[in-house]
C-alpha cells in the first residue's frame, strides 16, 4: 500500500474514532500527523510542525478573546439592538443584512476570514437574543462572504483570474463572480426557509411597554447583561465572577447610577437599568471593533494580532472581564481545528493531494475528470486553504480543457470556484471554524455536529450541482 493511501485511510480512521469515542479529534489528528509524518513519510518533527496553522490559531484565539469581552460588557447586546432599530424591528431582515454586509466586504477586497470574523459574533449574538436558528444565521454570514468573494477586485477573484490567465485558458471574470454570488444566494434562501424564515417573517420585535425604566433598552431588556459563556478554567473563572459581583454590588449601591457601570463592565440588571445609552466600556469596545475592521480590511494587517492588541487595550480598562474572557476562548474547538489542519498539512507535504489530483486527471472521460476534480477541490478545501486549492487544481485541468474534448473552460472554472469555496462552511475550514468559535450562547458540541453534517452535505452535493449546471448543460 502506498504512503498516500495510508495517509488517506488514517484520516478516515480519525473521523471514525472521534465519532465513536468522546475524544477531541484534534488530539487524534496531532498524533496522526506525528505517526504518519515520521513513520510513513520519514519527516522530521520540524517539517511536521511546519504544517501547524499558526495564523489560523492566532486568528481564532484573538477573535474569540476580543468578542468574549465585547459580550461580557454588553457591547454585542447593544449592537444587536441597533441592528433591530435599523430594520424597524423586522427580525427576518437581519440574516439578509448579515449576508449583504459580508458579501460587500469581500467583493471590495476584504479577506473572507476577516469579514466573517468581524460579522459572525454579532450575527450569532442576535440569533441568541431573538431565538433565530444559529446554524442558519452563521451560514448566512459565510455564504455572504463566499458570494462576494469572486468579484474582479476581490482576493479569490484576483487569484483565480491570474491562474486562469497564466494557464492560457478563456476567461470571463463576471461569469465566475455572478456564478458564485448566485449559487450562494440560492443556498442561503433555502437555508432561510428551511430553518424558520417563514416564522421570522411573521414576527416583529415588540415595542417597549409604557412606563419602562429610562435605563431599559427599547424592547424592555437591560442594556448590559452578565457574561454567559462556558466556564472552563474553574479557579480563574470563579475569581473573576466574584470580582464582577463585588463590583456590581458597589456600583449599584453608589449614588444615582451616573457614569459607566463598574469596572467589570457588566454590573447586572439593576446597575444597567440606570444607563441611557452605551457605557464607557461599550463605546471603547465599539471603537476597537471599528479599528479592527479598518486595520484588517483596509490596511491588510493580520487579524489575529490586531484582535489581541485591541483586546489588551480593553483589558486595561476592565481586568476582571479579561479574566473571564480568557476562559471563554474556544479552546476545545481550536484544538480540533488546528489538529486537523496540521494533519492535512502533512498530507500536502507528502504530496498526497497532488497525487490524488494527478490520478484523477489521467481518467479517459473528460466529463468524469471534471466532476472528480470538482470533488477533489471541495473535499480538500473543506480542510485546507481554498486559495491553495484553486491555485493547484486549475493547472491540473489545463490539458483536457485545452484539448477540445467538449468541456467549456469558462463553465468549469466557475464551477471549480464555487465547489472549492462554498465548502468553507465546514468547521474544519477557516470560515466555519470562526462561526463555531463565535457561538457563545449555545451547546457547542451540538453546534459542531450540525456544522459537520451541513458541511458534509455541501461538500458532497455542491460539486454535482455545479457540474450539472455549468459543465454538463
Amino acid at each position: 500500500m502506498s504512503s498516500h493511501m495510508i495517509a488517506i485511510l488514517v484520516l478516515a480512521l480519525m473521523f471514525v474514532l472521534a465519532t465513536a469515542l468522546p475524544i477531541n479529534m484534534g488530539v487524534i489528528a496531532f498524533v496522526g500527523a506525528f505517526l504518519v509524518g515520521s513513520v510513513v513519510a520519514g519527516m522530521q518533527a520540524k517539517a511536521i510542525m511546519a504544517g501547524f496553522p499558526a495564523e489560523l490559531f492566532l486568528t481564532l484565539v484573538g477573535i474569540t478573546f476580543l468578542f468574549a469581552q465585547a459580550q461580557n460588557n454588553g457591547t454585542i447586546d447593544w449592537l444587536v439592538r441597533l441592528a433591530v432599530r435599523a430594520v424597524g424591528g423586522r427580525i427576518a431582515a437581519i440574516p439578509w443584512v448579515m449576508f449583504a454586509i459580508t458579501a460587500v466586504l469581500t467583493s471590495v477586497g476584504a479577506v473572507s476570514p476577516a469579514a466573517v470574523a468581524i460579522i459572525a459574533p454579532i450575527a450569532l449574538g442576535f440569533a441568541a437574543k431573538y431565538n433565530i436558528n444559529p446554524l442558519m444565521m452563521g451560514m448566512m454570514v459565510v455564504h455572504g462572504a463566499q458570494g462576494g468573494g469572486f468579484s474582479p477586485i476581490s482576493i479569490y477573484g484576483g487569484i483565480t483570474n491570474k491562474v486562469v490567465h497564466e494557464a492560457g485558458l478563456p476567461l470571463s471574470e463576471m461569469t465566475t463572480a455572478l456564478t458564485s454570488l448566485g449559487v450562494n444566494l440560492a443556498v442561503s434562501a433555502v437555508l432561510f426557509f428551511v430553518f424558520g424564515g417563514m416564522k421570522l417573517m411573521r414576527q416583529q420585535v415588540p415595542k417597549s411597554a409604557p412606563g419602562a425604566g429610562i435605563g431599559m433598552m427599547p424592547f424592555g431588556q437591560p442594556v448590559a447583561v452578565a457574561a454567559q459563556g462556558p466556564q472552563i478554567y474553574g479557579d480563574a473563572e470563579n475569581e473573576a465572577a466574584s470580582e464582577e459581583r463585588l463590583t456590581a454590588q458597589r456600583s449599584s449601591s453608589a449614588a444615582a447610577g451616573v457614569g459607566p457601570v463598574g469596572a467589570g463592565g457588566a454590573a447586572g440588571a439593576v446597575g444597567a437599568e440606570r444607563h441611557v445609552g452605551p457605557t464607557l466600556h461599550q463605546i471603547v469596545t465599539v471603537a476597537g471593533l471599528i479599528a479592527l475592521a479598518v486595520l484588517t480590511l483596509m490596511y491588510k494587517l493580520d487579524i489575529g494580532f490586531v484582535a489581541i492588541t485591541i483586546g489588551l487595550l480593553i483589558s486595561i480598562l476592565s481586568p476582571q472581564v479579561q479574566k473571564r474572557a480568557i476562559g471563554q476562548v474556544s479552546w476545545p474547538e481550536i484544538m480540533l481545528i488546528v489538529g486537523v489542519s496540521t494533519y492535512v498539512g502533512v498530507m500536502q507535504k507528502m504530496g498526497t493531494i497532488t497525487w490524488v489530483g494527478d490520478t484523477v486527471a489521467t481518467l479517459t472521460s473528460p466529463m468524469m475528470v471534471a466532476l472528480l476534480l470538482l470533488f477533489v477541490g471541495a473535499i480538500v478545501s473543506a480542510f485546507a486553504s481554498s486559495t491553495a486549492v484553486l491555485g493547484s487544481l486549475i493547472p491540473l485541468a489545463v490539458p483536457f480543457l485545452a484539448s477540445g474534448t467538449g468541456v467549456d473552460p469558462i463553465g468549469f472554472i466557475a464551477a471549480m470556484a464555487v465547489a472549492s469555496t462554498i465548502v468553507d462552511v465546514s468547521p474544519f475550514s477557516t470560515n466555519g471554524a470562526l462561526v463555531l468559535a463565535s457561538a457563545q450562547h449555545i451547546d457547542r458540541d451540538v453546534f459542531l455536529r450540525q456544522l459537520m453534517i451541513y458541511g458534509g452535505i455541501v461538500t458532497l452535493v455542491a460539486p454535482v450541482v455545479v457540474w450539472l449546471l455549468f459543465v454538463v448543460l
